[in-house]
């Protein structure tokens, strides 16, 4: 921070940690301020997120401001990954587990969705499904069947359905919204790692953080008030893509060995029907 960014941090607090990244909340001087670190492979998608959440404010949609260093570049490559930092907005995290809170979430989800319909970066990472063959499938017996299932319902589902694509947050947790009591504005802390993709499929992580379907109901109204997927194609879709996502938490859970992670996964997977 204080090399690249010329900022001397007072307080260093770590956020829970997201699937896709890792996160600190710092207060320099009298600012404040939110860091974000991803593997190596995803600099240039963070990096999109970055510049993404510079249209979002050009559009009027509160947005974490990144901040450049000293050298004018948006992240840093470090020992441990890429790393970002942004401007905090004002205002508490939202909590998943409040339905007034799950409201604003989708909502804010819809309305993100929406503004970045025809943004452009060349970091984009295009949505790929997972690789039902790579090695580390072989940490559980269970692991590989469930992920080449998920696999499959998912390209039968973006062969035979047509879905609404668009630029995809990939993380959206509760967490990554704030909302300012001071002005009962609800913003977005940071873009993720971003990347293209069905839009379905970001809906299905915030369900999967907020516990599953029969727990996000006022999530799910919330974003379809806002956000630019029809009703008929969310309840279609969302099923299918929930099960890719904890397929996905499955597949990076084995790939660092985290046996929390994947018996998360593997509980979730198990209670899904079909």
């Amino acid at each position: 921070m204080r090399e690249q960014w010329h900022l001397v941090p007072s307080e260093i607090a770590e956020r829970p940690g997201a699937l896709m990244s890792l996160g600190w909340e710092i207060t320099a001087g009298p600012e404040r301020y939110v860091a974000r670190l991803t593997e190596t492979g995803a600099r240039q998608p963070m990096e999109a997120g970055l510049v993404a959440a510079e249209h979002l404010r050009g559009r009027r949609i509160d947005a974490g401001e990144p901040v450049r260093t000293l050298a004018g570049a948006l992240t840093v490559e470090t020992a441990d990954g890429a790393l970002a930092v942004l401007r905090r907005l004002p205002g508490r995290h939202l909590d998943g587990r409040d339905p007034i809170d799950q409201q604003w979430w989708g909502e804010r989800l819809g309305v993100v969705h929406e503004a970045l319909q025809g943004f452009r970066h060349p970091g984009l990472r295009p949505w790929q499904l997972l690789d039902p063959d790579a090695p580390h499938l072989d940490a559980e017996p269970w692991l590989r069947g469930a992920v080449a299932g998920a696999v499959a319902a998912a390209t039968r589902l973006t062969v035979t359905d047509q879905l609404t694509y668009g630029v995809l947050h990939g993380d959206p947790a509760a967490d990554a919204f704030v909302l300012d009591p001071e002005t009962g504005r609800t913003g977005l802390l940071h873009c993720g790692s971003a990347g293209t993709g069905p839009l379905v499929y970001d809906v299905a992580a915030a369900v999967a953080y907020a516990g599953g379907p029969e727990h996000a109901g006022e999530l799910l109204d919330g974003y379809r008030a806002a956000g630019p997927v029809g009703a008929d194609e969310l309840d279609a879709a969302l099923p299918v893509l929930l099960r890719l996502r904890w397929a996905v938490h499955a597949y990076r859970a084995a790939l660092w060995d985290c046996s929390i992670g994947l018996g998360r996964a593997r509980e979730a997977l198990e209670s899904m029907p079909g």
